[in-house]
């Protein structure tokens, strides 16, 4: 058995740490000269989004062995909207790094995987599929999928962003839903240190958003969070991110070609988000190379999760600024609660299959 997997990011590293576990040596073909050769940015885990899975983190590293360490734990969620602002405590995820940093998600992976990895790679698909039994698709978006026709774009997203130098809170993570700063998205703020902390907003490309000047939205949003949080920032860092595809492939698996990460469609919509279903498909695919599960029956799961997701991101994108300050209001308190702490409910597919008849219409 041979093993290929294209891509060293998150689900490509999760992936060759777990074949390793169970005695194959991977093959890791990366096009970029280094692991994690992209701009820094933050993340976050969300435990409203994997329950009733309230650790991510501690079920990667205690059921599969994929060791992390976040930037911290997410004490306190503050949302924000255009007159609103709401505040949820509670056990809430991790806020993660990304990128070129040494402590990064990528990084920490890396140092777990003793597989060669090529740098710099121009193998094609085509062309592994002469020399692997098996190949893992890992290349971190869903165009190289698109491809192969096993992959459905539902719609594109563009994202500005920045790090911004002054004084935070690593335990604290903060949101923003208002349509004259992200028309029909979101906007987010996420420690990366106490002195330092990345800001994006993200919005989807529709015709109407066409239009939009990237850097006076960028500028806006900036002036917005330095008043909120009542500091004069300053940007020591700037990223774009246009026409992101966001979708999902049709079959999780062809062949013995496994699709994981993005190009199993692993961003859950309503957010953006999508680290823990980046590694829990390259590890699922591991295993079924391995003999020890079915992939395509593991990642049904995640199928739900991902249709429950649009229904969110489709419905939150119709409500006008009125509307998000109710939204944004009624988080203060008890339905915020059951929101984001409950220990068992999966609030995303309940409220989900609730609005999933409304959003037909």
């Amino acid at each position: 058995m041979k093993v290929a997997i294209m891509g060293a990011g998150l689900s490509g590293l999760s992936c060759a740490i777990t074949l390793e576990k169970y005695g194959i040596e991977p093959t890791i073909f990366e096009k970029r000269k280094e692991v994690g050769d992209r701009f820094v940015n933050g993340e976050i885990f969300l435990s409203a989004l994997t329950k009733p899975l309230d650790d991510p983190i501690a079920h990667l590293s205690e059921k599969y062995g994929v060791n992390l360490q976040p930037v911290g734990n997410i004490g306190k969620l503050n949302l924000y909207s255009e007159n609103e602002k709401s505040e949820v405590k509670g056990e809430l995820g991790f806020s993660t790094l990304r990128g070129r940093k040494k402590n990064s998600l990528e990084k920490q992976l890396q140092k777990q995987v003793k597989s060669k990895i090529i740098f710099k790679s121009k193998k094609t698909y085509e062309d592994l599929l002469k020399e692997y039994t098996h190949i893992v698709m890992a290349t971190g978006d869903g165009a190289y999928v698109e491809k192969l026709r096993n992959y459905k774009t539902d719609f594109t997203v563009s994202l500005i962003g920045a790090i911004i130098k002054g004084e935070f809170d690593r335990y604290t993570a903060m949101a923003w839903l208002d349509n004259k700063i992200a028309p029909k998205g979101y906007g987010y703020l996420i420690p990366l240190s106490e002195k330092e902390a990345n800001i994006v907003i993200g919005f989807p490309d529709y015709p109407e958003n066409n239009k939009l000047d990237s850097k006076n939205l960028r500028d806006k949003f900036f002036s917005r969070v330095c008043k909120d949080l009542k500091q004069d920032f300053k940007i020591i860092d700037t990223f774009k991110v246009t026409r992101y595809i966001i979708g999902h492939c049709n079959k999780p698996r062809i062949g013995n070609t496994f699709f994981v990460g993005n190009c199993f469609g692993s961003i859950m919509p309503f957010l953006g988000f999508g680290q823990f279903e980046a590694l829990i498909t390259g590890i699922y695919s591991a295993e079924d190379i391995c003999g020890v599960r079915n992939y395509e029956n593991s990642v049904k799961f995640l199928n739900r999760s991902y249709d429950n997701s649009i229904v969110l991101r489709k419905t939150i994108e119709k409500f006008n600024n009125k509307q998000l300050d109710t939204l944004v209001n009624s988080m203060d308190g008890y339905l915020g609660e059951k929101v984001f702490n409950s220990k068992k409910l999966n609030t995303v597919g309940f409220i989900s299959n609730i609005l999933k008849p409304i959003t037909k219409k």
